[in-house]
């Protein structure tokens, strides 16, 4: 059964990539729209738990309010891979066009610094759309980290796709990825991290909206093994066609402690700088997943 499910959901994708990025953009836009709005009268697993997320995030929203993000919620993440569907055939100008930074002199400056830079994100607006400004706009390329997914013909799509975004893809298992990113770094390098659901179960505990998660030790851990420069980014939509993002301030290495310590205190850091952001833009967090320790407890048997 898993081998059927595994062949339609590569097919599915197939699909997606081969004939959404055809369409003219306002139908796009109207499909996906279309898609969110059925998937959220529907009220499957992913909903539900968007849901259940975002009621942490805003704890005093009413039931109907929850609805109403949960519903905008879906609408952003459908977004997020109509765009991705996409992107392969936007021009440099259009990448560059769709995307608008605040405070990118953050990442300008780190780069000339050549000490090399840690981009971490939260799973906001449209990272891949934000690489591609990087890759194109800036004219910088970056190394990352994808998740392996199953069946393996669709984690072999999601890295050609990536890849001819302009982006080098390293798996997340495998154990090589760390070394093999502290080298880019120390040659003055660019590493993008999504880096707010831990995906190995032995992240650093955090608190996020008041209550404990465990997010990668790697964006710490890679700073503090490189010198390398630490900068939380955060995106989210507006009612525009442009794509809102913002470079944080670095994340400060501590003066004291030991390296687990230290890299504590920063995972900690990046936490409370993702949880502003999704505070202010709930809807454009796709947080589809268990992420609190309390829940990912309630599924042990």
């Amino acid at each position: 059964m898993s081998t059927v499910k595994d062949k339609v959901a590569d097919g599915l994708y197939g699909l997606g990539w081969a004939t959404v990025k055809k369409l003219p953009d306002p139908v796009a836009k109207a499909l996906g729209r279309k898609i969110a709005d059925t998937a959220w009268k529907r009220r499957g697993k992913g909903v539900l738990r968007l849901e259940a997320n975002l009621a942490r995030v805003v704890p005093d929203a009413t039931p109907e309010r929850l609805a109403e993000l949960s519903k905008a919620g879906m609408r952003s993440y459908m977004r997020y891979w109509m765009e991705s569907f996409r992107l392969p055939t936007w021009s440099a100008e259009r990448a560059a066009n769709s995307f608008a930074l605040k405070d990118a002199h953050h990442l300008k400056d780190g780069l000339a610094s050549d000490r090399g830079v840690i981009l971490a994100l939260p799973h906001m607006g449209n990272w891949d759309l934000a690489g591609v400004w990087v890759t194109r706009a800036l004219g910088v390329p970056f190394t990352t980290v994808a998740e392996r997914l199953k069946p393996e013909s669709l984690y072999d799509r999601f890295v050609a796709y990536r890849e001819s975004l302009g982006m080098e893809v390293l798996p997340h298992t495998g154990g090589a990825a760390f070394g093999t990113l502290a080298r880019r770094l120390r040659s003055g390098g660019l590493v993008c991290l999504v880096a707010d659901r831990d995906l190995s179960a032995s992240g650093v505990e955090v608190s996020f909206f008041g209550e404990p998660t465990r997010m990668p030790a790697g964006p710490a851990m890679l700073a503090l093994q490189t010198d390398a420069i630490l900068l939380p980014v955060t995106l989210w939509y507006d009612d525009s066609d442009v794509m809102q993002g913002q470079v944080h301030a670095p994340v400060e290495v501590p003066g004291s402690g030991t390296r687990a310590e230290k890299a504590s205190l920063m995972t900690q850091a990046l936490a409370d700088t993702f949880a502003g952001a999704i505070a202010d833009h709930p809807e454009d967090w796709h947080m589809l997943q268990r992420l609190w320790l309390a829940d990912l407890e309630e599924r042990t048997p």
